[in-house]
């Protein structure tokens, strides 16, 4: 197995090869911090590497895996964590602040560590995790990240950086984090597996709060199984966050080929979308007809795109609203950020609690809907990834996978984007598996179900350290 083959392996197969004695979390770690330097900072990836921390907890982790105590399935293996999350040793910019550091760390990033995970970077996000607005993905301390299908697109949403240094193999996973879609977005332009679970899953303590009632962190990774593996190990009560769920999360480990869905296929979910996205959507349709049946169904006709948008003003404006009233945002990259959040500021009471009213209508309906089968499916996006320096239109049309996208955020229910394709100029698709309220295991088992049935998972960017060849080469998905 060469370098490159290794590194784009899932989190489950270098648990096999640490434990086998073919590989040791010191040797993935050096593999990974040089990929981090060499390909992470090339694709705008990186915002902060952490050798030192790195270094010390692979001793760490190979120290207790050889003395016979084993963590569980991330032990030993490295990881990126946003750069909205907090962790002790190293800056937390928010994408926009570079010198501001804590003192406290992160509930996430300590439970990732007792699991005997390895920090290995902060990866770069959109500044203020796109919360003041922004229309160039150069909004960001550490510039536009590119896809690593396509150094000259880019990467999409605030959890851009965690997207790229997965689908680049810089690190096997990354904590990312969504608010209106800022982590099945990014996953669906790079072809990574991204999971935003139910809300209140994981505790969003040490994080920078952008939206009380909507921000989740998640993760990135390369499959879906890996992103279950992920999750139980950061699930759970965090007295630090009120808002975090009692219930008890284990991951149930997925069968090849399992049989017996039922899948929900949204009418319309393809309108307004490019046709290698409907090409591909409607391809994955006929592989999991092979494992279940296929129902078409209506979600409900609510405004899920003007409730979500009034609340994401109010929160993100109640959350800094002296940075935004003492104009501070003039501060930030983004020329949209100058004045986008100061309607938040005469935004009227009641406007916000009958949104929240119409919230529990959407949360009622789109959850009794998604109970009634294993996932509701619809492309993740309508677009394949859009040009690194192209001015974009946040909320255009067709491209964001609304109004499912939006269903979810409001009613807090879980939902994973996986690759299921390529289109144009060799750049990935996605399609969503959307959930009923604690529903993970039956989306990510549907989701891991088409990617064994496809074989989804073997595909990765051409070129180099799998950083996609310049514009006019040939782009292809090449399988490991």
């Amino acid at each position: 197995m060469t370098e490159d083959e290794l590194a784009f392996c899932s989190i489950r197969e270098l648990g096999a090869l640490i434990r086998a004695g073919e590989t040791s979390p010191r040797e993935l770690t050096e593999l990974y911090l040089a990929r981090l330097d060499e390909v992470g900072r090339r694709l705008n990836a990186v915002a902060t590497i952490t050798e030192d921390i790195a270094r010390r907890e692979a001793a760490l982790a190979e120290a207790e895996l050889r003395s016979g105590l084993d963590r569980g399935p991330l032990h030993g293996i490295p990881y990126g964590l946003k750069d909205i999350v907090s962790a002790v040793g190293a800056p937390t910019t928010w994408g926009a602040f570079a010198d501001q550091r804590f003192q406290r760390e992160a509930t996430v990033t300590r439970k990732l560590r007792e699991a005997g995970a390895i920090l290995a970077a902060k990866v770069a996000t959109i500044e203020i995790a796109g919360g003041m607005g922004y229309d160039n993905p150069n909004a960001s301390l550490t510039g536009a990240p590119g896809n690593p299908w396509h150094t000259e697109r880019w990467t999409n949403g605030s959890s851009s950086g965690p997207a790229a240094a997965v689908g680049a193999a810089v690190v096997p996973f990354a904590i990312g984090s969504d608010t209106g879609g800022s982590i099945l977005l990014p996953a669906a332009f790079t072809g990574t597996a991204g999971l935003r679970a139910t809300y209140g899953r994981v505790s969003r303590a040490g994080a920078m709060t952008l939206c009380w009632t909507l921000d989740r962190l998640g993760p990135l990774c390369r499959t879906a199984d890996d992103c279950g593996l992920v999750l139980e190990a950061i699930a759970g009560h965090d007295p630090r966050d009120p808002a975090s769920l009692d219930a008890t999360y284990r991951y149930s480990r997925v069968n090849s080929r399992r049989t017996g869905f039922r899948f929900g296929v949204v009418a319309g979910a393809c309108d307004g979308a490019e046709p290698e996205v409907s090409a591909n959507f409607a391809t994955s349709l006929s592989a999991l007809e092979q494992v279940g049946t296929l129902e078409e169904v209506e979600l409900p006709d609510l405004p899920y795109d003007d409730v979500a948008e009034l609340v994401m003003s109010a929160e993100a404006y109640a959350a800094f609203d002296e940075f935004v009233a003492g104009g501070r945002t003039v501060e930030l990259t983004a020329a949209k950020a100058r004045g986008h959040r100061l309607a938040g500021a005469v935004l009227p009471a009641h406007d916000y609690i009958r949104a929240q009213r119409i919230r529990r209508v959407i949360a009622d309906e789109f959850g009794a809907l998604a109970g009634r089968y294993d996932a509701l499916l619809a492309p993740s996006l309508g677009v394949v990834a859009s040009g690194i320096e192209e001015d974009f239109e946040y909320m255009l049309p067709g491209a964001f996978g609304r109004p499912v996208n939006f269903a979810g955020v409001l009613s807090g229910t879980p939902t994973v984007s996986v690759l299921n394709g390529l289109g144009r100029d060799g750049l990935p698709t996605g399609i969503q598996f959307a959930g009923a309220r604690l529903g993970e295991n039956s989306i990510l088992d549907a989701a891991s179900t088409l990617e064994t049935v496809t074989g989804s998972t073997s595909l990765r960017p051409d070129g180099p350290f799998g950083v996609a060849r310049p514009a006019g080469a040939a782009v292809s998905g090449a399988t490991r």
